[in-house]
Order: structure tokens, then C-alpha cells, then sequence
């Protein structure tokens, strides 16, 4: 069965990635979506010899996917990316629909469970973050956030009276409500100072505001100067958007924060594979521990699914059972320390 064509009258006249790039900010996916979108069509187009994607079809995907998999190596998400890139090519710019791609080589999905760190390991690396840095940090752990949502926060999104913080435009697309710690509301009401201040300079300096989602720009011209559309983190310097050409104050960059994060991390001394992500991994998992019901959880998470949300019972302190280890149970006085006769010679056996 041969693939389906494009007809040869539908085959674009403007450049092909053009189109992609139009068709992505129609539909209003994110700037980081285009450029990954973007990068799996030119490595599609590459592998192929450099023919036209209207001049192929499943079985070139097929051929593209399965590489990936098997000379790349690379994670199953990464190939569901790729796949994703590809079906949006097809399906929304050369409007072909591809056959089913049942000879796929998948990459395997490993079934991971997340790093958690104690209450103390995370204390002792937020402590070492500094200014607004060390705040972004606590409202990963006390949040629950996603790095991105947490540097896309925006002032209005802040309620310091109800104690709260509305996502907007989460994973997903979707909003949610999560709680606003009572230990930041003092520490994000000076920040939330600061970004006024900062603000009011900038106009001063003819700087033109912040990016506004979708076509709010177009319905609300002036918006973009209000104070509580702005960043609650803002980049330091402004800088030019890459799809207007506007020079605007950014929200700092999430390379940024992983890099302090890291720094933190090894000054803490810990040696787990922690990143800004596991902050929030610790946030479900030390919830769950204190008695929170598992569906209150999903909702402050974002979850689509609770059992999503499961997978923070199998890293619980003590176990989704609260089992005992028989060696606790042992006394006390029977239990050998490491420096006692016969440790040595018990370790080399094992």
C-alpha cells in the first residue's frame, strides 16, 4: 500500500518551516514548542535526504522513528516529541492524514520513581540559594510549582490576602489553584515591591512591557504596561522577543535557576540526582506523609489523572503500607555496629 501524497497543486509556494512556524502561533503553542517542533522537522528532513515531506509519508516516519530508537538511543519521550512534530507537520500544514505507524521501533519506557529528598536535605539546599533565586526554590517545595510556571508567574496571579497562587497556562493548557506559603508572604510581598519599582524604570526607559498570551495584545493594547501583567521574576536586562522583535522585560531564565540549583545542591553535600524539579517531587511526597488525602494532592499537582499522583505513595518515608523492616524490629542490643568484631566479615559475604 503506497503512502498518501499531497497533491501536487497543494505543495507549498512559501517555505515549508514558515508555514510550520504560522501554523504553530495560530494555534498558540509555546515559543518552546515551535523551536522543538521545529528542530524534529529539520532532522526528519535531513534523514531523508533532504526530499520534501509532501514526497513522503508513513513509512519514511517509520524508517526516522525507528533510528532514533535504535542508533540514538534516545528516551521514549523524546521519541513521542518527534512523533508529536511529525503528526503536526502532516496533519495540520500539508493536511495529509499519515496511515498507522504499527512498525515503529519504540524506545523503551522505563518506569522511574522520583527523586525525593527529607525535609532536611531540602532545607540545607534552599538555604543556600540567595535573593530571588532562594524564593523561586521555596515556591518549588512549598508550592508544588514546575520551574516554568514558577518564573512565568505573574503579579496578578499573586493573592497574599487568601494565601494563593493561581497557574495560568499550566502543563496541559490548563489552570489551577495552589497554596501560597505563610512563610513567603512577607518575602513575596517585597518582591512583588521590587517589580513595581522595576517596572516604573523601565517605562521610564520606553522599554514596551511584557508578552501577553495569545491575542490579548491585539484586544487589550495597553495591557502590557500594567503592573499586573508583569513578571513577578523578571530578567535582569530587557531583551528583544524572538517572534516580534519587541525589545521587552523577559522573566529570568529557567538556565539560570538550574544552574544555582546546582550549585546548591553540591554545596549541601548531596549526592542524589536532585534538580529544580525534585523540589517539587518532595512537595507531593512530604504531603503525603503528613496525612494529606491523595485527591487534595492531584489538584495542587495539576494531575489530569490520580494515578499520576500514585506514583508519590512508592517513595513515601515509610511506604504506601507503613510496612516495618524486620531488622527494626530486632533489639537494639543485638544489632552489631560497624566498628564491632565481625562487620567486616558479614559485609565481605554479602
Amino acid at each position: 500500500m503506497q503512502p498518501p501524497r499531497a497533491p501536487a497543486d497543494a505543495r507549498p509556494k512559501s517555505r515549508l518551516l514558515d508555514q510550520v512556524r504560522e501554523r504553530i502561533r495560530l494555534k498558540h503553542y509555546s515559543y518552546r514548542t515551535e523551536q522543538a517542533y521545529l528542530h524534529w522537522i529539520r532532522r526528519f528532513i535531513r534523514f531523508q535526504g533532504m526530499r520534501h515531506p509532501a514526497e513522503m509519508g508513513g513509512a519514511e516516519i517509520e524508517a526516522f522513528l525507528s533510528d532514533l530508537a535504535l542508533r540514538g538511543g534516545v528516551a521514549a519521550a523524546t521519541q513521542a516529541q518527534a512523533l508529536a512534530a511529525l503528526l503536526f507537520l502532516y496533519r495540520q500544514v500539508l493536511e495529509v492524514d499519515l496511515p498507522w505507524l504499527d512498525n515503529v521501533v519504540r524506545a523503551h519506557r522505563p518506569r522511574r520513581l522520583p527523586v525525593v529528598l527529607s525535609r532536611q536535605e531540602v532545607r540545607a539546599i534552599i538555604n543556600r540559594l540567595r535573593g530571588e533565586y532562594w524564593l523561586i526554590g521555596s515556591l518549588l517545595y512549598g508550592s508544588g510549582l514546575r520551574l516554568m510556571e514558577a518564573v512565568r508567574l505573574r503579579c496578578k496571579d499573586v493573592d497574599l490576602q487568601r494565601k494563593m497562587l493561581l497557574v495560568r497556562d499550566g502543563k496541559g493548557a490548563k489552570d489551577r489553584v495552589t497554596l501560597l506559603p505563610e512563610a513567603l508572604l512577607q518575602p513575596m510581598a517585597v518582591q512583588l515591591t521590587r517589580v513595581r519599582e522595576l517596572h516604573e524604570q523601565a517605562r521610564a526607559e520606553g522599554f514596551a512591557g511584557v508578552e501577553l498570551p495569545h491575542a490579548l495584545a491585539r484586544k487589550y493594547p495597553g495591557a502590557h504596561l500594567e503592573p499586573g501583567w508583569q513578571y513577578v521574576f523578571p530578567a535582569e536586562h530587557p531583551s528583544r522577543d524572538p517572534r516580534s522583535g519587541v525589545v521587552r522585560r523577559h522573566h529570568v531564565h529557567e538556565a539560570s535557576v538550574q544552574r544555582r540549583m546546582r550549585l546548591a545542591i553540591r554545596a549541601a553535600g548531596i549526592e542524589k540526582p536532585a534538580s529544580c524539579h525534585t523540589l517539587r517531587h518532595c512537595f507531593a511526597t512530604h504531603l503525603l506523609e503528613a496525612g494529606y488525602d491523595i485527591r487534595t494532592l492531584q489538584e495542587l499537582l495539576g494531575h489530569s489523572s490520580v494515578k499520576t499522583t500514585q506514583i508519590y505513595t512508592h517513595v513515601m518515608q515509610k511506604g504506601s503500607l507503613g510496612v516495618l523492616s524486620p531488622l527494626d524490629a530486632v533489639p537494639p542490643d543485638s544489632v552489631r555496629e560497624p566498628s564491632q568484631p565481625g562487620w567486616a566479615s558479614l559485609a565481605s559475604r554479602s
